[in-house]
C-alpha cells in the first residue's frame, strides 16, 4: 500500500480524521468550492510539512493531490480565504479530540513526572514586520540605522501566543494557544486560554503547570488554583520577600544530592512561607544546584568546560507534596515547549511564516500547523515502526510520503467535497 494512504487510514481508524474535518465549518457566503476539500488540503499541507499557503498551491496541481481530495488545484489566494473565514473553535475541538484519545489509549504515560501529567506554558513571537499591521498587531519602538547612517525610531508591529504543551520522552502534544492581543500581559492571555482548556479538557486532564519567572505573580497563581490546577514557577525575583528568606533558610536545610544526565544535582528546599497575596497560602521553594563538564570548541579544540547552574522554583498548591526531585524534574521540563515545539515548528511548519495577515486566519492556521505536528508525530513515533526502532527519522518519513504522494495512480480519493 502507498505510505500516504496508509498514514491516512491510520488517522481515521484512531482518530475519525475525517469526519472530523467534514464538521469544520466556515463562515463563507455561497462558496464555490467545497470546504471539506479545502480544509483536507490544509491539513495535509500541514501533514507534508508545506511551508506556505502559495507552495501548497503549486502541490496541488499535482495529479496525485487532485486524486486525494477529489477536486481542482486550488489557488494561494482560495486557501486564504478560507482561513480567513474560518473558525477557530471549530479547529480546537479536532485539536482536542485528538488529545483526548491520546491520553484515554494511555500514550501520554511516558510524559508523567512522579506520577503527575504536568503543562507546560510558554510564550513565543511569531513574526514581525515595519510595514504590514492588522488589528491584533503588537506594537513596539526599536531603532534602526536610515539610509544616511542616523539612528531613527521606528514602529514595528508583531504577533505573538501562549502555547500550552504537554512534554514527554516519546510524544509531545501541544493542547491549546492563544493570541496575546496589542498591549496586553502574556500572563493575562495564558489564564484566558486556561479557562478555555478547563471547559475543553476538564480539570482532571493534567495535574498542574511549570511555568517561567514572567508568571511567578499573585494574581496569575491565583488564577489558576482557582481553575483547579497548581504552579511550579521559576522563581527569579529578588526583590521579593520569599526569594530573601529563602535565601537566610536555606543553609539550615538538608540537601538531597544525586547524579543525572552527566549533572551532580543537589538541591535542598524551605517550606511554608508567604507569598505576594495570603489567599494562597503557605508556599514552598525548591533550590536546585547543578555542575556538570561541557565540552566546547574553543580556538578550533575541543575543551571541557565545568559549568553550573543555580535554580529556584515556587510550588503552589497540590503539588507542595511532591519530592524535591520531581519538582526539579518537572521545572526543567519548561524547556520542552522551546526545544520541541517551538524548535519543530519553525523548522518544519512555518511557525514564523505570515499565511495571511488577518487575525482570525493567523489563529486558524497556527492550530492547523499544530494539528498537522500532533498528527504526524503520533503516526511516526507511535505507530511506524521504522522511526521506533531508529532505522528512518522523521525527516525520511516525511520525505517518502512526499515520494509517495507523486505516485498518483496508487493513491486512493481519501476525500471528495
Amino acid at each position: 500500500m502507498n505510505h500516504l494512504c496508509q498514514v491516512w487510514h491510520y488517522l481515521d481508524k484512531v482518530f475519525d480524521l475525517p469526519q472530523r474535518i467534514k464538521n469544520v465549518r466556515d463562515t463563507r457566503q455561497y462558496p464555490e468550492i467545497p470546504t471539506p476539500s479545502l480544509h483536507f488540503t490544509l491539513v495535509l499541507g500541514a501533514l507534508l510539512r508545506v511551508p506556505s499557503l502559495l507552495d501548497l498551491s503549486l502541490k496541488t496541481r499535482g495529479l496525485g493531490w487532485q486524486r486525494l481530495v477529489g477536486s481542482k488545484p486550488f489557488s494561494d489566494d482560495a486557501l486564504g480565504y478560507v482561513l480567513e473565514k474560518g473558525i477557530p473553535q471549530d479547529w480546537r475541538m479536532v485539536l482536542v479530540a485528538v488529545n483526548r484519545i491520546l491520553k484515554e489509549n494511555r500514550q501520554l504515560e511516558a510524559a508523567k513526572i512522579g506520577g503527575l501529567l504536568v503543562v507546560a506554558i510558554d510564550a513565543n513571537e511569531q513574526f514581525k514586520s515595519r510595514s504590514r499591521c492588522c488589528p491584533a498587531c503588537c506594537q513596539r519602538q526599536i531603532k534602526i540605522g536610515n539610509d544616511s547612517g542616523q539612528e531613527e525610531e521606528v514602529t514595528e508591529y508583531y504577533h505573538r501566543q501562549v502555547y500550552a504543551q504537554i512534554n514527554g520522552p516519546e510524544v509531545s502534544v501541544i493542547l491549546d494557544l492563544e493570541p496575546i492581543g496589542p498591549g496586553e500581559d502574556e500572563a493575562a492571555a495564558a489564564l484566558r486560554m486556561l479557562g478555555r482548556m478547563r471547559r475543553l479538557y476538564g480539570v482532571r486532564f493534567f495535574d498542574g503547570l511549570t511555568v517561567d519567572a514572567w508568571y511567578t505573580k499573585g494574581p496569575f497563581i491565583l488564577g489558576v488554583e482557582k481553575l483547579g490546577w497548581s504552579v511550579i514557577s521559576v522563581l527569579k525575583q529578588e526583590r521579593y520577600e520569599i526569594y530573601q528568606e529563602v535565601t537566610a533558610l536555606l543553609p539550615h536545610q538538608a540537601a538531597l544530592r544525586w547524579e543525572e544526565d552527566g549533572r551532580q544535582i543537589q538541591t535542598r528546599e524551605v517550606k511554608d512561607l508567604d507569598f505576594t497575596d495570603p489567599r494562597l497560602g503557605k508556599m514552598r521553594v525548591v533550590v536546585s544546584q547543578e555542575q556538570w563538564t561541557q565540552t566546547e570548541v574553543i580556538g578550533g579544540k575541543r575543551v571541557r568546560t565545568p559549568k553550573q547552574s543555580h535554580w529556584r522554583w515556587l510550588v503552589s498548591g497540590k503539588l507542595g507534596g511532591s519530592t524535591a526531585r520531581t519538582i526539579h524534574q518537572i521545572g526543567h521540563r519548561r524547556w520542552g515547549v522551546e526545544n520541541h515545539a517551538f524548535n519543530e515548528l519553525t523548522q518544519h511548519y512555518g511557525l514564523e511564516h505570515c499565511a495571511r495577515h488577518e487575525p482570525v486566519a493567523i489563529t486558524v492556521w497556527l492550530l492547523i500547523r499544530v494539528l498537522g505536528l500532533v498528527l504526524f508525530e503520533v503516526y511516526a513515533k507511535i505507530h511506524c515502526k521504522a522511526v521506533r526502532l531508529g532505522s528512518r527519522t522523521l525527516k525520511d518519513l516525511c520525505d517518502q510520503l512526499r515520494l509517495d504522494l507523486g505516485r498518483w495512480e496508487e493513491l486512493e480519493v481519501l476525500w471528495s467535497g
